[in-house]
């Protein structure tokens, strides 16, 4: 570097002049010093991940599928669940046949998961008739390898989603040893490491005192698991981010390290969707089915009857923002029934994201047919 030359005295001009050795070894410790300073101030810029391709330009199709009698007492009715699920598939891809639809999302090369969330229980979560409609489309188009994971394996069965009620092999993260220890993310907000999280063994036997770290890993099933997934999230209020749905299942369902970006209002949660646009999560996902048979408004994302809504729909699209924009729009319409103050501001990170489309003028909501 030219502002440094001085360092490239060598050691046989001061050779013979005691004090010329002196000035030489002062020189090289300021040189020295200056380039490690100038690395601190203009660290080596680090390559971030490639990242998924951003919304496409036009509106976001949204399908919505309702029918009241897909939900009864909060039990769910899977013969009337199905062909929902095949009605969104097509209305979203434009195919006429169901298998014809499906082979527009995956093929027989494919390894494909299907992402769900337990953490509601039997009638909170997401629904076991959906998600095995979803699996036997998947095989339809010739899968042969297809799983079903959330982050617990207690939660899985305690929402009785196992292989029995949904046709696959169902696997769980089951922190700590489910993270892939070679896939992170990195945020601006920093987050302190608790037993579960990949990192924290290993700080914790270092004694660090305080445990932050601006990293997460990703989940195994995630990164090595399966080449393609399909999101099915139950939608639900968040106390942090204010919306728990398809974001919030893809990409806090699949990271260690998350309570970073519940826990600090919109500025922690705008992380959510960046991180989405890696094309380890974004650039996977085919599909979004937002379960919206029973939807938890307050008190979620866990299982809250008193304040729960059946709505006993669904609603599909590639666009994870536009289904969380449409959620978000029904909770705080049930929140003032309810007398609740509203979600606001806790959700504002959904606007203005390049993932995704907010704006009403740019959701094309269309009925399953």
């Amino acid at each position: 570097m030219a502002g440094h030359a001085g360092a490239r005295l060598t050691l046989s001009a001061a050779r013979g002049n005691r004090h010329g050795v002196i000035r030489f070894l002062a020189t090289l410790a300021v040189a020295v010093s200056s380039l490690l300073a100038e690395d601190q101030v203009n660290p080596p810029e680090v390559e971030p991940p490639p990242a998924a391709a951003t919304k496409s330009p036009g509106p976001s199709i949204v399908a919505v599928a309702f029918d009241a009698r897909a939900v009864a007492d909060l039990d769910e009715d899977r013969a009337v669940t199905a062909p929902l699920v095949d009605a969104l598939v097509r209305t979203v891809t434009g195919a006429k046949d169901t298998a014809a639809a499906w082979r527009t999302l995956v093929g027989p090369e494919d390894r494909v998961g299907i992402k769900v969330t337990a953490h509601g229980g039997r009638y909170f979560g997401t629904r076991r008739g959906v998600i095995a409609a979803v699996v036997a489309g998947v095989r339809s188009a010739g899968v042969k390898e297809v799983f079903v994971w959330d982050k617990s394996a207690a939660e899985l069965r305690a929402a009785g989603i196992t292989a029995e009620t949904v046709g696959c092999e169902v696997r769980a993260i089951e922190p700590p040893r489910g993270w892939d220890g070679e896939a992170t993310v990195q945020a601006p907000c920093i987050g302190k490491l608790i037993w579960g999280d990949f990192l924290f063994a290993a700080r914790a036997a270092q004694r660090e005192p305080d445990l932050l770290s601006s990293k997460s890993n990703l989940a195994s099933l995630l990164t090595r698991g399966c080449t393609k997934f399909i999101n099915i999230p139950a939608l639900a209020d968040e106390a942090g981010c204010g919306v728990a749905g398809a974001l919030h299942s893809a990409v806090i369902g699949n990271l260690d390290n998350w309570r970073r970006f519940t826990s600090f209002g919109e500025g922690g949660a705008a992380a959510i969707a960046e991180i989405y646009a890696d094309k380890r999560i974004g650039g996977k996902c085919v599909l979004h089915i937002l379960d919206a048979m029973v939807v938890t408004y307050a008190g979620g994302p866990g299982a809250n009857p008193r304040y729960s809504f059946p709505h006993a729909s669904l609603y599909a699209s590639r666009d994870p923002v536009a289904l969380d924009t449409i959620g978000l729009r029904l909770m705080e319409r049930w929140r003032v029934d309810s007398g609740l103050a509203p979600i606001g501001t806790k959700a504002a990170w959904l606007q203005g994201t390049t993932v995704g489309n907010s704006d009403d003028k740019l959701i094309q909501l269309k009925t399953a047919r």
